[in-house]
């Protein structure tokens, strides 16, 4: 597939539902805390790379806009979501206690792209962003697919999911930044060590990770899938906080809503460069002033 475009994510089967659930299940994870979700209509419909949008604050909150999260698994009828507490509304989802109840929107967004019975896979994740490939690890497995898999963060407290990973997929490479734990170093040196051997690249975390990945993938003609990690204010669509350059079948570049045609993005389609930018050449840039030099 090399100089190829990858083939958009595929839509959802089955559109989301609007819930007030209640949390069933809380644990720390190194900085992180997992929530579990008692939410079987979004459980049931969920697939891998999908998020749900949680109303934060309670009914009287005055944080308006809902906080997007990647589903990170689902059994018997339960949702889990790993937070990393930063700003009010995500320090405030991270600290719900189990009995609490939480409006939730879900399943959102279009999920990744399965291959072919037993193409072998390498995922990619950084941070908590690997969480959210737990759920595709065993999807793939299920497939018939061998699994390996690089998770990393800048420090061990930023890992997440390493051991559901690792009862998954073979190899498992974890690498940080400071040397804290497993590999020193960025987790493009383990992806190219362990790319010659995948059918497929699948990844999710920081965008400059994606980007980097992404690359990698493209540069020995292996098709990858991103999940990109912009903010989303709304998730459904209607806000456009969340959109970025991407390339479409036709070749035109155009702005994509994360929250709706993403977050899975084909990586070879995401022009990372330009995102946060308006470049000329997007489909309606002339419409906003905007002259191609």
């Amino acid at each position: 597939m090399s100089g190829s475009l990858t083939t958009p994510a595929p839509r959802a089967a089955q559109p989301p539902v609007q819930r007030v659930v209640e949390v069933v299940g809380r644990r720390p994870v190194n900085a992180y805390v997992e929530l579990s979700l008692a939410a079987p209509e979004i459980a049931e419909r969920a697939v891998p790379g999908q998020f749900v949008a949680f109303a934060i604050g309670g009914p009287a909150s005055a944080l308006l806009l809902r906080r997007s999260i990647a589903i990170s698994g689902t059994r018997d009828g339960v949702v889990t979501v790993v937070v990393a507490p930063h700003g009010p509304g995500s320090t405030w989802l991270a600290g719900l206690q189990v009995g609490e109840r939480v409006d939730v929107v879900g399943p959102l967004g279009r999920p990744f792209p399965m291959p072919e019975p037993g193409v072998p896979a390498l995922l990619v994740g950084g941070g908590y962003g690997a969480a959210a490939l737990v759920g595709l690890a065993a999807r793939l497995r299920d497939g018939g697919s061998a699994v390996a898999a690089v998770t990393g963060a800048a420090s061990a407290d930023r890992l997440c999911s390493v051991d559901e990973l690792s009862a998954l997929a073979e190899p498992v490479a974890v690498t940080t930044d400071d040397g804290s734990a497993g590999r020193p170093g960025r987790v493009t040196v383990a992806v190219e060590e362990l790319i010659a051997d995948a059918g497929v690249v699948y990844a999710c975390g920081p965008m400059a990770m994606l980007r980097a990945v992404a690359d990698a993938a493209t540069a020995v003609g292996v098709p990858s899938y991103v999940a990109v990690e912009e903010s989303m204010a709304c998730g459904i669509g209607v806000c456009m906080t969340c959109v970025l350059p991407v390339v479409g079948e036709d070749g035109r570049t155009r702005f994509a809503r994360s929250c709706t045609e993403g977050p899975v993005f084909g990586g070879d389609r995401v022009r990372f460069a330009d995102v946060g930018t308006l470049p000329a050449d997007v489909v309606g840039a002339d419409a906003m002033g905007v002259v191609q030099s």
